[in-house]
């Protein structure tokens, strides 16, 4: 039996924040995982607009994060929760340091989306120049590599020793992420894009066969989707799995360097939502110092980067454009997501550079 249908617009309870009826919440915790309901919950918004949504949810003295897509979300596919779910939960007994999985609620009738449940995980995001120009020089250098050893640990579980086995299509994972990203791109098409088709099928045409696949890949891996102590620098949990699957530990790589190198390392980074305090500009290593650390502790061929680079820009261009659009349509929570279209052709023009470095 579900719950009484709701839908995004219905009033929320009082003191509920967007997204996230607490009432209907509580109820349904009392209902199925009552152990897990010890009081009404309060809750807050710790992350938004860019991403799945993302929740400090407090209940009795205990303090869980709840995530769920965004509001009026286009493009399905992009926030699967039972997905994030999955990898996480087969991760736990793994070296990959990973959040404690509790509740999965794939009924989209209780708060409008469907959803889950996590421990919370003491660390911190790194998200800004604020939090990071805080950090010594040593503190910015182990964190970074902290950050690379762990991204080298991921690419070497064995998808099958941890139940991922079927986790993904690793035959033809870069040409359809391509594809993926070509028709993510036409669902959020809302103004003149220019040379965004032209890199579209450049990399269409280029595309590696993909002699590391068959790894599990995190999608989306930076910097700000890590908690992390620094004291010592530690990595405590990655964040954000809506992309994961089983392809090529070389995207992973490209997208990182696309943050890192394109984003982090060009003039409009300051205040960037999605690059702003990364990179050398931020007192961080080079992206090739970072690459020679995960070359030392993975078994993967880094070999060249260009296309992956190139599919990294692809790929946050049109993440962006879509950012772009929901906030065009009122359905987008956090800040600084208002100029977040102007990223979108300086990575076009850096991936066709790429390409043609290659």
């Amino acid at each position: 039996m579900t719950d009484p249908a709701a839908d995004e617009t219905r009033e929320p309870a009082a003191g509920s924040p967007a997204g996230l009826d607490l009432d209907r919440l509580g109820g349904y915790l009392a209902r199925h995982r009552p152990e897990l309901a010890a009081g009404p919950p309060r809750a807050e918004l710790i992350a938004g607009g860019r991403s799945n949504l993302t929740y400090l949810v407090r209940i009795g003295e205990r303090e869980l994060v709840l995530r769920r897509p965004p509001l009026g979300h286009v493009l399905a596919t992009a926030h699967d929760m039972a997905r994030e779910f999955r990898v996480i939960s087969a991760l736990a007994p793994t070296a990959v340091p990973v959040p404690r999985a509790l509740l999965l609620c794939p009924d989209a009738e209780v708060l409008g989306a469907p959803f889950y449940l996590m421990e919370r995980v003491p660390g911190e995001v790194f998200r800004s120049r604020v939090r990071t120009d805080q950090l010594t020089a040593e503190q910015r250098r182990e964190l970074a590599m902290a950050m690379m050893d762990t991204l080298a640990t991921l690419h070497g579980v064995e998808p099958a020793s941890v139940g991922l086995a079927d986790f993904g299509r690793p035959e033809g994972y870069l040409a359809r992420q391509v594809r993926r990203w070509a028709g993510q791109l036409d669902r959020s098409r809302s103004r003149p894009l220019p040379g965004i088709d032209e890199l579209r099928d450049r990399l269409a045409a280029t595309a590696p066969d993909g002699t590391n696949a068959g790894r599990i890949v995190h999608g989306d891996y930076r910097l700000d989707n890590l908690l992390a102590t620094v004291a010592p620098v530690t990595v405590t949990a990655v964040l954000d799995w809506e992309m994961a699957t089983l392809g090529d530990p070389l995207a992973d790589l490209g997208l990182l360097l696309t943050y890192w190198s394109v984003l982090g390392d060009s003039d409009n980074s300051a205040g960037n939502p999605v690059a702003d305090g990364l990179g050398p500009r931020a007192g961080f290593p080079t992206g090739a110092e970072l690459i020679d650390r995960y070359a030392a502790g993975s078994d993967v061929d880094v070999g060249p980067l260009h296309w992956h680079v190139a599919l990294g820009c692809f790929k946050l261009a049109v993440i962006c454009e879509g950012i772009h659009y929901r906030h065009a349509l009122g359905q987008t929570l956090g800040a600084g997501f208002d100029t977040i279209g102007e990223m979108v052709a300086p990575l076009v023009a850096h991936g066709l550079t790429t390409l043609g470095e290659a």
